[in-house]
């Protein structure tokens, strides 16, 4: 498994003072409602590890096996949330109503992934735990699935457990082929999928208006942070669904089954949300001027924006 290797193409540049300093590669595509490509960079079958990306899939395979549970639930099931105490409080009470407890998790634990909370725990003298690690939500909906099949808790996150088995195969169904299993940063599988079939994938999801699509729609603050670049988008724009991952990935996608996926080959996140208003316009999305400028990745020198990280030109295909 050879990964990105020469499937990548100059995606964004680092412009400072004028000059552009650093150029980031990546590839990307969209696709329209039936499907077909109509933008990319790069090769649009690129294998990539979607990372926290594919948690609306893994909580729709979830879903499909037995885990019901409000929505709020499902879409903290979906997020990689800032470790606020919303979050926090909103995971512990997944866990309480299966019997389930921190102790149960099985995510590396970890402070806070938002500025803010991670601050916030610091100053209390909070130490890392995996309740408030970004993947804690994922975690107890696992635990939760297991809890209504009645499966064993204990290895819940190895690739050979059936509630893993579960989610793999329904991804493979979603996304035509899962190419390869690996382990997440969290300690979850996490599958390795071609670019094109995972923006396909994310589509269904959000086209079907299966629950996690409606849940992350009804709750972006769960799924990220007030001021994280997937929640100000799902805020902005109704039924639009948009997912962050780990190493520069970015799902999005809008009710009639247009998408987008993409990876940054170096794994900058500050190149990743300084693409997103580029990956929503390629889908046709419409943002607002504000909008627009609160997803602006500025770059700084002494403490003044000096430059920001601008959007390279996606090929698009004549219809």
């Amino acid at each position: 498994m050879t990964g990105l290797d020469r499937s990548i193409a100059p995606i964004a540049v680092a412009i400072r003072s004028e000059l552009a300093e650093s150029v980031h590669h990546g590839v990307a595509v969209a696709i329209d409602a039936g499907g077909r490509v109509t933008a990319f960079v790069g090769d649009p079958g690129a294998v990539i590890y979607p990372r926290s990306a594919l948690k609306p899939l893994q909580a729709s395979a979830m879903v499909d096996i037995g885990l019901d549970v409000p929505s709020e639930m499902l879409a903290l099931a979906s997020a990689s949330h800032d470790g606020a105490p919303d979050h926090v409080e909103g995971v512990r009470r997944m866990l309480a109503a299966f019997d389930l407890s921190e102790s149960d998790l099985g995510n590396t634990s970890a402070r806070p992934y938002g500025s803010a909370a991670r601050a916030r725990a610091r100053a209390e003298g909070t130490p890392p735990s995996a309740i408030q690690q970004n993947c804690s939500g994922k975690h107890a909906a696992m635990l939760a699935t297991c809890r209504v099949n009645g499966w064993a808790i204990e290895g819940y996150t190895a690739s050979c457990h059936p509630v893993q088995r579960a989610i793999t195969g329904a991804i493979s169904e979603l996304a035509s082929e899962v190419l390869h299993v690996g382990v997440d940063g969290c300690g979850a599988p996490t599958h390795a999928l071609r670019l094109q079939d995972l923006a396909a994938a994310i589509a269904t999801v959000t086209r079907d208006r299966r629950s996690p699509a409606i849940a992350m729609g009804e709750h972006p603050e769960l799924v990220g942070g007030p001021t994280r670049d997937v929640t100000l988008a799902m805020r902005a724009v109704p039924g639009l669904l948009v997912k962050d991952g780990a190493q520069g990935v970015t799902v999005a996608a809008m009710p009639d089954g247009r998408a987008v996926a993409l990876k940054i080959a170096d794994g900058s996140d500050d190149c990743r949300r300084a693409l997103t208003a580029t990956a929503l316009t390629h889908i046709g999305v419409e943002l607002s001027r504000d909008l627009v400028e609160a997803l602006r990745v500025p770059l700084f020198g002494h403490g003044e924006p000096v430059g920001e990280i601008e959007p390279l030109k996606w090929t698009t295909c004549v219809s």
